[in-house]
Formats: C-alpha cells, structure tokens, sequence
C-alpha cells in the first residue's frame, strides 16, 4: 500500500537520495545532510506544535511503499513564508513611454523586486521518484496537501501559493539567470539556486537590481523562458490550474519560473472534500479515493476504493485501509475523489 506520512528523523537517507534525484532548480531540498537534518527537525516540531495561526511552521510528509518500506516521494506546505527570511519574487509589470506630438505609444514589460507573497502559505517540496510514477501517486502527492489544510485551517493562510520550476538544462544552466550572473551576480545559477536552498538569502538583497529591469534589455533566451516551466515540471503546473490556482505576474527571481496563488476558499480540492465517520467492513466499490484521517502528528493518507453513505456522513473502509490510516470505527477521515 502507499501511504503518505510525517516525516522522521529515520528517513533522512531517503530525503538525501530523492534531494540527489530531483536535480538542479529544486531549491527546497540543498544536497546537504546537515540542513536536511535540520529541516526534518523542523518538521516534526511543526506537527507536533499546538498551533491557532501561521508561523514559521514547515510541515515536510513522505510518500512510502508499506511493501518495501521504501521512501518514494516528498511533499510539503510552509504554512507562512518571509516572516523569518525575506521571500522574494519579481512582479511582471508595464511601463508605457509614449509622446502625442510625436504619436509614438510603447509598452515595455517590467520586472520589479518584491515581497508580496510575505506571509503567504506555500506549497512545496514535491518530488515523486520514477519508479512511482503511476496509479496516480503524483496526484496524490499533490491533492492530499488540501485536505490536510481544510482540516487544519486555522494552521494555514487564506492564500495558497506554488512556486513552479523555470526552465534550465540538465547542467544546471538557466537562460534567465545567465543574464543577471552577467550584470550582477558573478556566480552561476547551481550555486545561487543551492545557497538560497540553505537559507543564505542575503546576497539577493545585496546584489539585486534595486530598480524595474526592462524586459526587453534581456537577452533573446531570457525573455523566452520568463514565466515559463520546466517540462517536469507542467504535469504538476496543469494539476494545479485545474483545482483553481491561476498566475498573477510572480516569477522565480533565479530561473523565471512562475508562480501560481489561489484563494483557499477557492481551491476545488478543498471544497470538493468531505469530513465521515469511519466504519469498517466489506467495500463493494471500487471508485478510488484520497482518504486521510483528521490528526496532525499522526497524519495518515492513502488512495483506496471505499463506499461513500452521503446522507449519513459515513464511509465503509477495509480493516487494511483503517490500520494504513489509524483509524478505528467512529472515527473521523477526510475523503477527496481522486
């Protein structure tokens, strides 16, 4: 059975591994044992935090396979960014230059350092391995992020952002940091991209561009890949769209890569979702579900076939199912279809 759990201290090999698998532009997870320790234990504070608002809480859950007990996937939620550290994008934005004597009317794209998104929750940190990439694990990894957020609401901001991977090679070379490494960085993007990855933000406000970059002042490659994602990266960026999350003009200030926002009111996952009282027994459907149980240090979910009692707020699961989630008769899950 796959199931998706807190994470733990045993698992830090594994987030070391899928650190290594997930490649250059995954800024959340530095190949570096010590700040993954580091993020692990934050973690687990964080789900065992008695919490009535956001705060620097970072809620990190892995994907395993009970068969083989192997840790196949990351996901997380950072529940409110740049409270501790600055949380910068770059806002796309328009300059018109025009003069009526002479009826020249120009519009030129802007790019403008900013922090709009401080105290914003984020959606983060999802990595499914290749030999998992099937029954609908990568969808899962993703939705279950909803329903633990519609359970625990108070945890959560009213907005929901997801910072998407921008383009770059399988070197690690980004088109669109190449230009500001050239004018303002003197350092490539896997150095940038792994020095924010372990918190070293300050050399972004020392050498950015204080002023609105002109779009078309950037090479050709540049502004090619402004606001677009990486090809790993669009199953992920299309999932999202279709539960409500649209693009506001955000961009990664290192790769281009977008950033989508929803309203957590909005999100069809979380409005979609049902809270029903468990019982155990024979299940005669066979329509999948994503299912987790309503704790937070102890969280639980899977993807199972269940009978749904709608009117009676009530679903039948198997004893398998109950245990994977634990769970016993009269309790209480949370059930999405999937």
């Amino acid at each position: 059975m796959i199931i998706v759990r807190p994470i733990t201290q045993s698992d830090l090999n594994d987030l070391h591994r899928i650190a290594v698998e997930s490649g250059h532009g995954f800024t959340s997870l530095p190949v570096n044992e010590q700040l993954l320790n580091q993020r692990i234990t934050h973690a687990e504070k964080s789900f065992n935090k008695a919490v009535t608002q956001p705060g620097d809480e970072g809620y990190l859950f892995v994907m395993e396979d009970t068969e083989t007990g192997k840790v196949v996937g990351t996901s997380g939620i950072e529940a409110a960014v740049g409270l501790d550290d600055a949380f910068y994008h770059y806002h796309l934005g328009k300059v018109v230059h025009s003069s009526r004597e002479l009826n020249i009317y120009n519009t030129v794209e802007t790019l403008s350092l900013c922090n709009d998104y401080t105290g914003a929750s984020e959606i983060c940190t999802l990595f499914l391995s290749d030999t998992h990439r099937k029954n609908n694990n990568g969808r899962f990894l993703s939705r279950f992020r909803f329903l633990f957020i519609a359970e625990h609401a108070e945890r959560f901001s009213e907005t929901i952002i997801a910072e998407m991977r921008g383009i770059s090679d399988e070197h690690g070379r980004s088109p669109f940091w190449d230009w500001l490494e050239k004018y303002f960085f003197s350092m490539d993007f896997p150095t940038a991209d792994y020095l924010t990855g372990i918190g070293k933000k300050v050399f972004i406000a020392e050498l950015m561009p204080k002023y609105p970059i002109y779009v078309n002042l950037l090479s050709k490659e540049a502004q090619a890949v402004i606001n677009q994602v990486h090809p790993k990266t669009l199953p992920a960026i299309r999932l999202l769209e279709a539960e409500g999350f649209s693009r506001r003009g955000y961009v990664d200030i290192f790769d281009g890569g977008p950033t989508v926002e929803a309203n957590v009111n909005s999100i069809r996952a979380i409005n979609q979702s049902q809270r029903c009282q468990v019982i155990i027994g024979d299940v005669q459907s066979t329509d999948n579900y994503i299912i987790c149980n309503t704790q937070v240090a102890n969280f639980r979910a899977t993807q199972a076939p269940l009978s749904y009692r709608e009117t009676a707020q009530q679903v039948v699961i198997s004893q398998a199912v109950a245990d994977a989630l634990l769970v016993k008769e009269g309790d209480w899950v949370r059930l999405l279809a999937n």
